[in-house]
C-alpha cells in the first residue's frame, strides 16, 4: 500500500487539476515548467491557498489558469489585468496573479499593464514571452525581436520590440525579473520573492515555441532553444534595463536576472549562481 501511494501521489497533485490534463501544449513548450515553477513558489508562500487567485487572458499561456486547481479566472483576450485589479479592490486580502502571453498583455491588453503599474496596483503579472501569438497562427506581437520571421511578417518583422524590463520598471514596478523556461531555479526564487512583497510586480519568462516561432526562424525544437539560453544568457549586475533587450542572437548576450526589488534597479546574483561558458547555473 505504501509503494502504491509512493507511485501514484505527486507533491503538486493538490494544485493541479487532474481532470483537465493531460494539457494541450505542443511538444517543446516551455510552459509546463513555468506552471511548475509557479505551483512551487505558491507551496512555499505563506499565503493559504484558498487566498491566492490566478487569471489569465486567451492564448497557450492562459491555459494555466484551468490547470490549476486553485480559485481562477480564464478571462477575455487582453483583459486579465481589469479582472484582476476588480477581484484585488473588491478582497484586497487575497494574493492575485496574472498569467498570461506577450500577446495578450501587451498588445490588446498593453494599456491595461500600463495604467496598473502606474497606479502600483498590488498584483504579480506573469508573461511568459515567446515572441509570437503562439495559439493564433504565428503572428507578430509587441516583443517580435528585429528580422524575425512570422505569418505576418514573412520577410522579416521590422518594428522595435518593447523592451519589457525597462517598460515594467520605468512605469514603477516593484518587482521586475528576466528569465527563461531553463532557469528554472532561479524562476521559482523569483516567483517566491514577488510573492512576499507588494505593489506591482512583473516577471517575464522567455519560453520556446517550437510550432509557432522556432520553426519559422530555423531554431530547431524546444531543446535547440534551450540550448540557446544557456549559452546566450548572462546575469549581469551592472546592467541597467533600458539595455535589457532581447535579440535572438548568437552574437549578442541575453540579459536575464532580477533588474528591481523594491525599487533596485539592479540585477542580482544569488550565493549560490555562477557562471559557466557565459550562462548561468546552479
Amino acid at each position: 500500500m505504501v509503494g502504491e501511494l509512493l507511485v501514484q501521489t505527486h507533491p503538486r497533485d493538490a494544485l493541479l487539476r487532474a481532470d483537465r490534463l493531460p494539457h494541450i501544449w505542443c511538444p517543446g513548450c516551455g510552459l509546463g515548467a513555468v506552471m511548475d515553477c509557479y505551483v512551487r513558489a505558491i507551496q512555499a508562500s505563506n499565503v493559504p491557498l484558498d487566498k491566492h487567485v490566478v487569471v489569465s487572458g486567451i492564448g497557450c499561456t492562459g491555459r494555466i489558469a484551468g490547470y490549476l486547481n486553485l480559485d481562477s479566472f480564464h478571462t477575455t483576450h487582453g483583459r486579465a489585468i481589469p479582472f484582476a485589479t476588480g477581484l484585488k479592490l473588491a478582497k484586497p486580502e487575497l494574493e492575485v496573479t496574472v498569467i498570461s502571453g506577450d500577446g495578450d498583455l501587451f498588445a490588446i491588453g498593453g494599456n491595461h499593464f500600463l495604467h496598473a503599474a502606474r497606479r502600483n496596483t498590488d498584483l504579480l503579472v506573469v508573461c511568459v514571452n515567446n515572441f509570437n501569438y503562439g495559439m493564433t497562427g504565428g503572428q507578430a506581437g509587441p516583443t517580435t525581436p528585429v528580422g524575425s520571421r512570422t505569418s505576418t511578417t514573412p520577410k522579416g518583422a521590422s518594428d522595435a520590440p518593447f523592451n519589457l524590463q525597462h517598460l515594467a520598471i520605468a512605469l514603477g514596478a516593484s518587482f521586475s525579473a528576466r528569465w527563461t523556461a531553463l532557469h528554472l531555479r532561479q524562476l521559482r526564487s523569483s516567483f517566491a520573492r514577488a510573492l512576499q512583497l507588494k505593489g506591482f510586480r512583473f516577471v517575464e519568462v522567455l519560453s520556446p515555441c517550437p510550432v509557432g516561432f522556432g520553426k519559422a526562424n530555423n531554431l530547431g525544437e524546444g531543446i535547440d532553444e534551450m540550448n540557446f539560453y544557456r549559452s546566450q544568457g548572462v546575469v549581469d549586475q551592472t546592467i541597467e534595463p533600458e539595455m535589457a533587450r532581447v535579440e535572438m542572437s548568437h552574437t549578442v548576450p541575453l540579459p536575464l536576472g532580477i533588474f528591481a526589488d523594491g525599487g533596485r534597479k539592479r540585477n542580482t546574483l544569488t550565493p549560490q549562481t555562477r557562471r559557466v561558458n557565459g550562462a548561468v547555473t546552479v
